[in-house]
Protein backbone atom coordinates (compact mmCIF):
# COMPACT_ATOMS: atom_id res chain seq x y z
CA UNK A 1 0.00 0.00 0.00
CA UNK A 2 1.53 3.34 -0.82
CA UNK A 3 2.26 5.18 1.82
CA UNK A 4 0.37 8.66 2.63
CA UNK A 5 3.16 11.94 1.93
CA UNK A 6 2.98 15.29 2.10
CA UNK A 7 4.74 17.93 -0.07
CA UNK A 8 5.90 21.09 1.13
CA UNK A 9 5.82 23.87 -0.96
CA UNK A 10 5.92 27.01 0.87
CA UNK A 11 7.11 28.30 4.16
CA UNK A 12 6.14 31.42 6.44
CA UNK A 13 7.04 33.07 9.40
CA UNK A 14 5.03 35.70 11.11
CA UNK A 15 6.98 37.62 13.73
CA UNK A 16 4.16 39.95 15.26
CA UNK A 17 1.07 38.17 15.82
CA UNK A 18 -1.61 39.78 13.61
CA UNK A 19 1.06 41.58 10.99
CA UNK A 20 1.89 39.96 7.90
CA UNK A 21 3.59 37.07 6.80
CA UNK A 22 7.67 36.59 5.75
CA UNK A 23 8.01 33.72 3.36
CA UNK A 24 10.92 31.58 3.86
CA UNK A 25 12.98 28.82 1.96
CA UNK A 26 13.68 26.75 5.00
CA UNK A 27 13.10 26.74 8.72
CA UNK A 28 15.50 24.82 11.22
CA UNK A 29 12.80 23.04 14.00
CA UNK A 30 14.16 22.09 17.47
CA UNK A 31 12.49 19.27 19.27
CA UNK A 32 9.18 20.80 21.03
CA UNK A 33 10.19 24.80 20.17
CA UNK A 34 8.29 26.82 18.34
CA UNK A 35 8.26 27.51 14.72
CA UNK A 36 11.47 29.40 13.98
CA UNK A 37 11.17 33.64 14.41
CA UNK A 38 7.18 33.04 14.64
CA UNK A 39 4.65 34.89 16.92
CA UNK A 40 7.79 36.72 18.67
CA UNK A 41 5.81 39.61 19.31
CA UNK A 42 2.33 41.01 19.95
CA UNK A 43 0.29 44.08 20.17
CA UNK A 44 -1.55 44.23 23.43
CA UNK A 45 -4.82 46.21 22.65
CA UNK A 46 -5.03 48.05 26.64
CA UNK A 47 -3.84 45.59 29.54
CA UNK A 48 -4.03 41.94 29.14
CA UNK A 49 -2.40 40.76 31.97
CA UNK A 50 0.47 39.42 30.32
CA UNK A 51 3.68 38.96 32.42
CA UNK A 52 6.53 37.98 30.75
CA UNK A 53 8.34 36.79 34.40
CA UNK A 54 5.60 34.15 34.33
CA UNK A 55 4.59 33.76 31.18
CA UNK A 56 0.77 32.41 30.49
CA UNK A 57 -1.13 32.05 27.35
CA UNK A 58 -4.13 34.81 26.74
CA UNK A 59 -6.87 34.57 24.33
CA UNK A 60 -5.82 35.97 20.97
CA UNK A 61 -8.68 39.28 21.56
CA UNK A 62 -6.84 40.94 24.13
CA UNK A 63 -4.55 42.16 21.35
CA UNK A 64 -4.89 43.51 17.93
CA UNK A 65 -5.57 40.87 15.72
CA UNK A 66 -7.49 40.22 12.44
CA UNK A 67 -10.47 38.74 13.60
CA UNK A 68 -11.29 42.05 14.95
CA UNK A 69 -8.77 44.36 13.59
CA UNK A 70 -8.84 44.16 9.33
CA UNK A 71 -7.28 46.59 8.59
CA UNK A 72 -4.20 45.43 9.98
CA UNK A 73 -3.58 43.43 6.78
CA UNK A 74 -3.22 46.15 4.66
CA UNK A 75 0.10 46.62 6.11
CA UNK A 76 3.69 45.36 5.18
CA UNK A 77 5.89 44.34 8.00
CA UNK A 78 9.72 43.13 7.98
CA UNK A 79 11.81 42.10 10.94
CA UNK A 80 15.03 41.82 11.11
CA UNK A 81 16.22 39.15 13.64
CA UNK A 82 19.82 40.53 13.26
CA UNK A 83 19.06 44.29 14.39
CA UNK A 84 15.68 43.77 16.22
CA UNK A 85 14.32 46.19 13.72
CA UNK A 86 10.49 46.18 12.84
CA UNK A 87 9.25 48.17 9.28
CA UNK A 88 6.38 49.06 8.67
CA UNK A 89 4.40 49.87 5.05
CA UNK A 90 0.99 50.77 4.06
CA UNK A 91 0.53 51.44 0.35
CA UNK A 92 4.42 50.95 -0.42
CA UNK A 93 4.82 54.08 1.73
CA UNK A 94 7.03 53.66 5.20
CA UNK A 95 4.98 54.30 7.92
CA UNK A 96 6.77 53.15 11.21
CA UNK A 97 10.41 51.70 12.14
CA UNK A 98 11.40 50.87 15.57
CA UNK A 99 13.89 48.51 17.76
CA UNK A 100 12.03 46.34 19.41
CA UNK A 101 14.72 45.16 21.71
CA UNK A 102 14.79 48.97 23.04
CA UNK A 103 11.46 51.26 24.86
CA UNK A 104 12.28 53.89 22.08
CA UNK A 105 11.72 51.34 19.23
CA UNK A 106 8.70 50.33 20.49
CA UNK A 107 6.85 53.83 21.87
CA UNK A 108 7.74 54.26 18.14
CA UNK A 109 5.87 51.18 16.88
CA UNK A 110 3.15 51.68 19.80
CA UNK A 111 2.92 55.51 17.97
CA UNK A 112 1.94 54.11 15.13
CA UNK A 113 -0.71 52.16 15.87
CA UNK A 114 -2.05 54.80 18.22
CA UNK A 115 -2.65 56.62 14.96
CA UNK A 116 -3.82 53.48 12.89
CA UNK A 117 -6.37 52.29 14.56
CA UNK A 118 -7.69 55.15 16.98
CA UNK A 119 -11.50 53.52 17.49
CA UNK A 120 -10.42 50.03 17.82
CA UNK A 121 -7.87 50.51 20.57
CA UNK A 122 -9.27 49.53 24.53
CA UNK A 123 -6.46 51.19 26.14
CA UNK A 124 -2.51 52.25 25.08
CA UNK A 125 -1.06 49.60 23.05
CA UNK A 126 2.23 48.09 24.09
CA UNK A 127 4.85 46.18 22.01
CA UNK A 128 5.08 42.51 24.13
CA UNK A 129 7.87 40.24 23.79
CA UNK A 130 7.69 37.01 23.75
CA UNK A 131 10.08 35.51 26.66
CA UNK A 132 12.37 32.09 25.89
CA UNK A 133 10.07 28.87 25.26
CA UNK A 134 6.82 30.81 25.15
CA UNK A 135 4.77 32.54 21.83
CA UNK A 136 1.92 34.31 20.98
CA UNK A 137 -0.01 31.69 18.85
CA UNK A 138 -3.74 31.15 19.20
CA UNK A 139 -3.10 28.10 20.33
CA UNK A 140 -1.23 26.76 23.77
CA UNK A 141 -0.19 23.58 21.58
CA UNK A 142 0.20 25.69 18.39
CA UNK A 143 3.69 24.67 17.25
CA UNK A 144 4.04 24.33 13.93
CA UNK A 145 0.93 25.03 11.42
CA UNK A 146 -0.23 23.14 8.24
CA UNK A 147 -2.28 23.66 5.53
CA UNK A 148 -3.61 21.34 2.72
CA UNK A 149 -3.67 23.67 0.03
CA UNK A 150 -5.96 21.49 -1.37
CA UNK A 151 -8.67 21.87 1.90
CA UNK A 152 -7.81 25.44 0.52
CA UNK A 153 -9.04 24.69 -3.27
CA UNK A 154 -12.27 23.09 -1.63
CA UNK A 155 -12.82 26.20 0.37
CA UNK A 156 -13.11 28.08 -2.52
CA UNK A 157 -15.76 25.81 -3.63
CA UNK A 158 -17.92 25.95 -1.06
CA UNK A 159 -17.65 29.93 -1.16
CA UNK A 160 -17.56 30.19 -4.62
CA UNK A 161 -14.68 32.93 -5.18
CA UNK A 162 -10.57 32.72 -4.69
CA UNK A 163 -9.12 32.26 -1.28
CA UNK A 164 -5.71 32.88 -0.59
CA UNK A 165 -3.84 30.19 1.14
CA UNK A 166 -2.38 33.07 3.56
CA UNK A 167 -5.46 33.85 4.94
CA UNK A 168 -4.88 30.68 7.17
CA UNK A 169 -1.82 31.83 8.44
CA UNK A 170 0.07 28.89 8.53
CA UNK A 171 3.54 27.81 8.88
CA UNK A 172 3.92 25.17 6.35
CA UNK A 173 1.48 24.99 2.72
CA UNK A 174 1.16 21.42 1.89
CA UNK A 175 0.43 18.82 -1.37
CA UNK A 176 -0.06 15.36 -1.54
CA UNK A 177 -3.51 14.96 0.58
CA UNK A 178 -7.02 14.93 -0.36
CA UNK A 179 -9.25 18.20 0.85
CA UNK A 180 -9.58 17.96 4.43
CA UNK A 181 -7.70 14.45 4.65
CA UNK A 182 -5.17 16.16 6.96
CA UNK A 183 -8.01 16.52 10.11
CA UNK A 184 -7.67 13.31 10.42
CA UNK A 185 -3.69 12.95 10.81
CA UNK A 186 -4.31 14.04 14.88
CA UNK A 187 -1.88 11.42 16.86
CA UNK A 188 0.26 10.29 13.44
CA UNK A 189 3.79 11.26 12.95
CA UNK A 190 5.16 12.91 9.90
CA UNK A 191 8.81 12.29 9.11
CA UNK A 192 11.19 13.09 6.50
CA UNK A 193 13.74 11.15 5.26
CA UNK A 194 16.67 13.57 6.99
CA UNK A 195 15.01 12.51 10.31
CA UNK A 196 12.76 15.56 11.14
CA UNK A 197 9.79 14.44 12.91
CA UNK A 198 6.42 16.18 13.56
CA UNK A 199 3.51 14.77 15.84
CA UNK A 200 0.07 16.03 14.86
CA UNK A 201 -1.43 17.18 17.92
CA UNK A 202 -5.33 18.96 17.22
CA UNK A 203 -6.94 20.26 14.38
CA UNK A 204 -7.16 24.10 13.85
CA UNK A 205 -10.33 25.33 14.26
CA UNK A 206 -10.93 29.14 12.38
CA UNK A 207 -12.15 32.09 13.24
CA UNK A 208 -13.14 34.91 11.49
CA UNK A 209 -9.60 36.40 10.66
CA UNK A 210 -10.17 33.85 7.55
CA UNK A 211 -12.57 36.19 6.25
CA UNK A 212 -10.32 39.29 5.86
CA UNK A 213 -8.33 39.54 2.54
CA UNK A 214 -4.84 39.04 3.23
CA UNK A 215 -3.89 41.75 0.32
CA UNK A 216 -6.78 44.32 0.74
CA UNK A 217 -7.60 44.33 3.93
CA UNK A 218 -11.39 43.83 3.00
CA UNK A 219 -13.97 41.03 5.17
CA UNK A 220 -14.97 39.77 1.60
CA UNK A 221 -15.51 35.96 2.72
CA UNK A 222 -17.45 33.87 5.20
CA UNK A 223 -15.08 31.07 5.21
CA UNK A 224 -15.92 29.46 9.18
CA UNK A 225 -19.59 29.57 8.21
CA UNK A 226 -19.29 27.41 4.56
CA UNK A 227 -16.74 25.42 6.78
CA UNK A 228 -19.72 24.62 9.10
CA UNK A 229 -22.06 24.51 6.70
CA UNK A 230 -20.55 22.57 4.30
CA UNK A 231 -19.06 20.07 6.89
CA UNK A 232 -20.81 20.74 10.41
CA UNK A 233 -17.36 22.17 12.01
CA UNK A 234 -14.93 25.18 11.05
CA UNK A 235 -11.73 22.68 11.05
CA UNK A 236 -8.90 23.70 8.24
CA UNK A 237 -5.34 22.86 8.78
CA UNK A 238 -3.40 20.80 11.72
CA UNK A 239 -0.96 21.96 14.83
CA UNK A 240 2.20 19.69 14.88
CA UNK A 241 4.75 19.39 17.55
CA UNK A 242 8.51 18.82 16.63
CA UNK A 243 9.43 15.38 17.80
CA UNK A 244 12.89 15.69 16.21
CA UNK A 245 14.55 18.60 14.76
CA UNK A 246 16.48 19.03 11.35
CA UNK A 247 15.72 21.42 8.44
CA UNK A 248 12.36 21.43 6.57
CA UNK A 249 12.80 23.11 2.86
CA UNK A 250 10.50 23.91 0.42
CA UNK A 251 10.32 20.44 -1.76
CA UNK A 252 10.54 18.48 1.49
CA UNK A 253 8.07 15.12 1.49
CA UNK A 254 6.67 14.33 5.02
CA UNK A 255 5.66 10.79 5.02
CA UNK A 256 2.75 9.89 7.46
CA UNK A 257 3.47 7.75 9.87
CA UNK A 258 0.85 5.96 11.84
Amino acid sequence: MTQAALTVTALHRYPVKGLSPEPLASAALEPGGYFPGDRLFAVENGPSGFDPASPVHQPKIKYLMLMRNEALARLRTVYDDATGILVIRDGGREVARGDLATPEGRLAIEAFFRRFVPKELRGPPKVLTAPEGYRFTDSRSGFVSLINLASVAAVEDMVGAPVDPLRFRGNLHVTGLPAFAELDLVGAELATEAGLRLTVTKRIVRCAATNVDPATGERDRAIPEALQKALGHADCGIYAEVVAGGEVREGDVLRVVR
